[in-house]
C-alpha cells in the first residue's frame, strides 16, 4: 500500500537535517571573534605590554644618593646680599659665568664659560660612550629612565626648589611645568619607546611583491640639545628622555641666564647612568656664551640639534649648522591665541586665560600672548578678570631673604633685558589706544626682576604687543566684533607665529571646526596646553615658530636615522635583470619590453594590461 505524507495548509516541512548550517555559522562566527583578537592585540600592543608588565615587576630600580649644597638643599640656603650689577661676565675672568637669584639678586655662584677646545673635548668623549649606548637593550635604556624617575618622584621639592631660585618661579608652577611634565614624557617614553622604534613593515607592491621591505630606526649619534632659561630641569631633561631611549648620547647646552641648576641636575643625570653600569658621559652639559653654542652647532661630531629659543637666534644657529649640514628642530617663538566665543560661561573659562598668561610669569612657549574675546562677552569678561589679575600676589617664590614667604603667586622674570622688552611693549599699545585695566611696569616694591601682572585691553593688529612676543606677564585683550567667526580666524593667522591655539566653545564641534582653520601646529578645544600632558603627540609649530617636531612618535623617530631595507622573502626567488635590458642593451627589444612592464602594472585598464602581458612575452 502507497502511503502518502500529507500537510495542512500553513504548514512548512523542517529541513531534514541543519548540521551543515550550524557548522558554517560556527566556524564564521570563530574566525571572526580570532579576527577581531588579533586586531585587538595589534591595536593594544598587548603582547608587548605583557612583556612591560613582566620587566617592572621583575626589575629592581636602583636609588640615586646625589649630593646637595645648601643652596639647593635649603629655601633659606643661599647667604649674601643683592647685588646691583648682574653681570655675567666679568672682565678680571671671563673663563666664568657669573649666576644669580632673579627674585632676590643674590649671587649664587660659578659655571665655566666653556671655550671651544672644552667643547670640542665634552664631544669627544660622548662620541665614545654613544658607541657602546647604542647596542644596549631597550630594557637597560628604560631602567635608567626609571632611576631618573624614581628620584625626581622622591625629590619634587628639591628640585622644584632648585627651578625656583634658578627662574623666580613659584613651587607651583615648578611642579606643573619641571615636573608633572617629565614624569609624563619619561612613562609616555618607557612605556611607548621601544614599541614606536621597532621595525615598521612596509608593503611591497604588486612589482616587489616578492621582497619584504621595512623601515629600521638607527641611534643617529649625538644630539645637541639647546635649552632656553624659563624651564631650567625639564628643559634639561627633555631630550635627554628621547634621545637616550633612541640610542643617542645627548649634550645639553643651557642657557647663561640659567645655568646654575645645571650642576645638580647633571648630577643626576649622570650618576643614573654609572650606578646601571654605564658610561656618564653619555649625557653632559655645555654652559657658556656664543663661542660655546657656535663650537656645538658647528662640530662635525654633532649628527643633530635642537634648538628652543627666540626665532632671531634660531636663524643664527640654522646658519651655524648648515657649515656641515647638519639636521636640526627649530622650536622658536610663540604668540599663543585663545578664543574665547560668545556661547561659553565665563566664569568657567577664566582659570584657564589666568593659567595661560600667568604661569611662570607668562615665561612659556605655549604661553597666552593674545585673548580673543567675542562682542558679546566682552566687557563680562574683563569685569570678571581684571579684579582676579590684581589680587595676584607676587615676590619671592621662596622665603629665603628679608621678609620673604614664599606664598606668592606670580614670582619674577629671569633675564633683565626682557623686563624692557615687555614694558616698551605695553608702552606702545597705550599709546596706540588700548586700555592699562592693572600693571604695566616694574614692580617697584620689589628687589628682584618683577614685572607687575597686566591686563591690557582693546588690542588691535597695529600694535607692536599683537604681532611681537612678549614672554612675559601681560594679558592681552582682542575684540572680535560681532561674534564674527571669520574674523577671529583672520586675526589669529594675522600674525608671524604659529605654535599652539586653543579655543573654548559650548560646542566642540563647533570650536574643532573653527580650530581647524588656524595656521599653528597645535590646538586644544575648551583646554589649555593639555596637548604636552599627552606626550604621544609632536609639538611644534609653523611660520616663525620653526620647524620640525619633538615629542610623540614623530620625536622619537626624528632623533634616528630612518634605515629602509629591503630584502628576498626567500632564496628560491630573486630579481634576476632580464637579458634584453642588460648592458648593452638590446636596442630593438629593450624598449618595447619595459614600456609593456608598465602597461601590466599601471595602466588601469584591462585590455592594456593583456596587451602589456604578450608584450613581455614577445619582447622578452
Amino acid at each position: 500500500m502507497n502511503t502518502t505524507t500529507m500537510t495542512t495548509p500553513g504548514e512548512c516541512l523542517a529541513p531534514s537535517d541543519s548540521t551543515p548550517t550550524l557548522s558554517i555559522y560556527f566556524f564564521t562566527t570563530v574566525t571572526s571573534l580570532l579576527l577581531l583578537t588579533v586586531l585587538l592585540i595589534e591595536k593594544y600592543a598587548i603582547i608587548y605590554h605583557a612583556k612591560l608588565w613582566i620587566e617592572y615587576l621583575t626589575t629592581s630600580v636602583p636609588t640615586l644618593d646625589v649630593t646637595m649644597t645648601p643652596a639647593e638643599s635649603k629655601d633659606d640656603g643661599v647667604e649674601g646680599d643683592p647685588v646691583t650689577d648682574m653681570q655675567l661676565c666679568r672682565e678680571e675672568d671671563k673663563s666664568k659665568l657669573c649666576c644669580f637669584d632673579p627674585s632676590t639678586k643674590q649671587f649664587l655662584g660659578h659655571v665655566k664659560n666653556m671655550s671651544t677646545e672644552e667643547v670640542h673635548t665634552i664631544l669627544d668623549k660622548a662620541q665614545v660612550a654613544q658607541t657602546e649606548w647604542r647596542n644596549t637593550t631597550f630594557a637597560q635604556r628604560r631602567l635608567v629612565l626609571r632611576t631618573i624617575q624614581k628620584y625626581v618622584v622622591n625629590h619634587v621639592e628639591d628640585i622644584c626648589r632648585v627651578s625656583a631660585r634658578e627662574s623666580g618661579k613659584p613651587k607651583v608652577d615648578a611642579v606643573l611645568g619641571e615636573i608633572l611634565t617629565t614624569c609624563e614624557k619619561i612613562r609616555t617614553i618607557c612605556e611607548w619607546g621601544e614599541y614606536w622604534l621597532r621595525a615598521d613593515y612596509r608593503p611591497s607592491g604588486p612589482m616587489m611583491m616578492h621582497k619584504n621591505a621595512w623601515v629600521e630606526y638607527v641611534p643617529l649619534g649625538i644630539i645637541v640639545a639647546i635649552a632656553p632659561w624659563n624651564y631650567p630641569f625639564h628643559n634639561s631633561i627633555n631630550h635627554i628622555i628621547s634621545g637616550l631611549m633612541a640610542g643617542n648620547a645627548v649634550v645639553g647646552k643651557v642657557s647663561e641666564h640659567a645655568s646654575w641648576s645645571s650642576d645638580y641636575f647633571g648630577r643626576i643625570f649622570q650618576q643614573a647612568l654609572v650606578v646601571n653600569g654605564h658610561n656618564p658621559n653619555l649625557v653632559a652639559t655645555v654652559t657658556g656664551l656664543a663661542e660655546s653654542g657656535v663650537a656645538l652647532c658647528t662640530s662635525p661630531l654633532v649628527d643633530k640639534i635642537i634648538f628652543t629659543g627666540s626665532t632671531p637666534i634660531g636663524r643664527k644657529v640654522m646658519e651655524s649648522a648648515s657649515e656641515n649640514l647638519t639636521p636640526l628642530v627649530l622650536e622658536l617663538g610663540g604668540k599663543d591665541v585663545m578664543v574665547i566665543r560668545h556661547d561659553v560661561k565665563v566664569q568657567n573659562v577664566i582659570p584657564f586665560v589666568m593659567r595661560g598668561c600667568f604661569q611662570n610669569s607668562g615665561q612659556n612657549c605655549v604661553g597666552v600672548e593674545r585673548v580673543l574675546v567675542y562682542e558679546d562677552i566682552y566687557d563680562e569678561f574683563l569685569k570678571q578678570v581684571v579684579p582676579k589679575v590684581k589680587a595676584l600676589r607676587q615676590g619671592n617664590p621662596l622665603p629665603s631673604y628679608g621678609d620673604a614667604d614664599g606664598k606668592v603667586d606670580c614670582g619674577s622674570m629671569i633675564m633683565p633685558r626682557q623686563l624692557e622688552i615687555v614694558q616698551e611693549l605695553v608702552e606702545d599699545a597705550v599709546k596706540k589706544g588700548a586700555t592699562l585695566h592693572c600693571g604695566g611696569k616694574v614692580n617697584p616694591n620689589l628687589n628682584g626682576q618683577f614685572f607687575e601682572p597686566t591686563v591690557l585691553s582693546g588690542v588691535t593688529p597695529e600694535m607692536k604687543i599683537f604681532n611681537e612676543e612678549v614672554f612675559g606677564p601681560v594679558m592681552t585683550v582682542v575684540k572680535i566684533p560681532g561674534n564674527d567667526d571669520e574674523e577671529c580666524i583672520r586675526l589669529v593667522n594675522q600674525c608671524e607665529f604659529g605654535l599652539g591655539s586653543s579655543i573654548f566653545t559650548d560646542d566642540d564641534s563647533v570650536g574643532l571646526a573653527i580650530g581647524r582653520r588656524f595656521r599653528t601646529g597645535m590646538l586644544t578645544v575648551n583646554d589649555y596646553a593639555s596637548n604636552y600632558l599627552i606626550q604621544s603627540l609632536p609639538f611644534g609649530g609653523v611660520k616663525k615658530s620653526g620647524f620640525g617636531r619633538f615629542a610623540g612618535i614623530e620625536g622619537l623617530r626624528a632623533l634616528c636615522l630612518e634605515r629602509a631595507i629591503v630584502v628576498d622573502k626567500t632564496s628560491f626567488i630573486r630579481t634576476s635583470i632580464p637579458s634584453i635590458i642588460n648592458y648593452p642593451i638590446d636596442i630593438a627589444k629593450g624598449f618595447p619590453f619595459t614600456e609593456s612592464l608598465v602597461q601590466l602594472f599601471y595602466n588601469e585598464n584591462i585590455i592594456a594590461k593583456i596587451k602589456g602581458i604578450f608584450g613581455l612575452i614577445k619582447y622578452g
